[in-house]
Parts: structure tokens; C-alpha cells; sequence
């Protein structure tokens, strides 16, 4: 069965210039008792207006991703790293143990729109470090590309058995799942932006989601469509104590 996740799941916040929709991918699964999804913990769709400042704040026990797809974004870390996040380079923050970082976005650019994505380690307590990643183009047209992950073949290193991949697929156009990356793996595809058919079974439009455990289903693209691909090993040790990727249900 395919588990669709429309936009009513999601919780709202807005402060000032900073609005996020928060989607906590278990509670389609409320069996499992858990906010999170495996290794998937909460997945936060920012719009942020130029200008705006993410004071200097903590966090703890979280793989974060930081994807965005229009904006840029001035970063500062207690690791000592200062860098700008866009939407051709992209930044993985491993907290670990204990780190703390501040966001402002350029007030030269337009709205800032991106996925914080906020994932589970294998273990608690690991050594904060940060990533960069430099995209050699902004969309990867009809075919799957491979963002973060645990295995090496991924630009950016995830440490747990969790898996990001991304394409545009255009209108008309139709794909299938890439290959398992280990077993036991359930892929959760999220449409950051347009009008997706999925099989025979739903549409998703921008903001939604499918959560597949066994299912292969063909996707067609009913307009040019943006898409974020998370792949999880359902069997995957992980802990779910993360200060914001851990189980709000516990």
C-alpha cells in the first residue's frame, strides 16, 4: 500500500519573515508510535524573506540538510565555518554531540525556498562536523540524482542508512524508484513543487508526499515537477533522541 501524505499533516509556524510548514513523516504511520519515519525525523519546507536573521541557536543529535531551490542564505557555525548556501551548493551539518549555528539571508536575493531536513544518527554523541556540496547544475532533468547518503558514491555523508536523491522531472515525463540501496528500504517521495501522478493510485501536488515500503510505482510528471527522494532502511539502527529529529511521541 501507498501511503500518501497531503499538506493537512503538516504543522505551520510563522515568525516575522520566517515561515515553515513541519511535516513529521511517522504520523502517517501512527501504529509506530513514532513522529519520525526509520531514520527520517522531520522535514521542515522554509520560505524566508530577504534580510532575515536565524539568531545563533543549538542543536544536538541531528543530521541536517540543508537544500534550497531559491534564495541564498549567509552561514555561521561554532565548528568555525562561514560559508552561503544556495541552490547550486548545499550544506549537510553533522551535529553530534553539541553545535550551534546562525542563518541570515542575502537581502539581495529573492525569497528563500528549501527543505531543512532533519535526520537520525546511528548513535548519539558524534563529532560535529559540517559538509558543503557545489552542484555542477541547479536541476538534474529526468534523472535521479544522488545528494546524501551513507555509502561513499554520495557527495555528502549521512551516518546512518539514509539516502537522498533529487530530479525535475518534466511534463510528461515518466520515471520509476532507483535500485534499493541496501535492503529492507522504504522511500518516502516529496514533491517540492508541481502535479506528480503516481501510478494509478493518487496525485501529489506541491508539498506532498508518498510513503512506499514495498511498492514500485511508475510517477508521471503532470506539470514539470521538482522532487526530493528519502530513502530509509527500515531496519536501521538510529537514535531517535535527536534535539529535533528524534520522536516527539516518546
Amino acid at each position: 500500500m501507498i501511503a500518501k501524505i497531503d499538506n493537512t499533516i503538516k504543522y505551520g509556524k510563522q515568525r516575522g519573515g520566517f515561515g515553515i510548514q513541519i511535516l513529521y513523516p511517522g504520523l502517517v504511520r501512527p501504529e509506530l508510535n513514532d513522529s519520525g519515519f526509520s531514520t527520517i525525523g522531520r522535514i521542515d519546507h522554509a520560505r524566508i524573506t530577504p534580510g532575515t536573521l536565524i539568531p545563533m541557536h543549538p542543536h544536538k543529535n541531528d543530521e541536517i540538510l540543508t537544500y534550497l531551490r531559491s534564495g541564498k542564505v549567509n552561514h555561521k557555525d561554532s565548528e568555525g565555518h562561514t560559508d552561503t548556501v544556495s541552490n547550486q551548493r548545499l550544506m549537510m551539518m553533522n551535529a553530534g554531540s553539541s553545535f550551534y549555528h546562525e542563518e541570515r539571508t542575502s537581502e539581495e536575493d529573492d525569497t528563500l525556498e528549501g527543505l531543512q531536513i532533519f535526520l537520525r544518527p546511528e548513535v548519539k554523541g558524534l563529532k560535529p562536523k559540517v559538509q558543503f556540496h557545489q552542484l555542477q547544475n541547479i536541476h538534474s532533468i529526468n534523472q535521479w540524482r544522488k545528494i546524501a547518503g551513507k555509502n561513499q558514491e554520495y557527495p555528502m555523508q549521512i551516518r546512518s542508512n539514509t539516502w537522498l536523491m533529487d530530479l525535475r522531472l518534466e511534463k510528461g515525463k515518466k520515471i520509476l524508484l532507483p535500485n534499493q540501496p541496501a535492503e529492507n528500504c522504504a522511500f518516502l517521495f516529496y514533491v517540492f513543487k508541481g502535479k506528480i501522478e503516481v501510478g494509478n493510485a493518487m496525485t501529489l501536488e506541491t508539498g506532498e508526499s508518498a510513503l512506499m515500503e514495498s511498492e514500485s510505482p511508475k510517477f508521471r510528471a503532470d506539470e514539470t515537477s521538482d522532487i526530493v527522494l528519502f530513502i530509509t532502511q527500515t531496519t536501521a539502527t538510529h537514535f531517535d533522541g535527536g534535539m529535533y529529529s528524534g520522536n516527539l511521541l516518546q
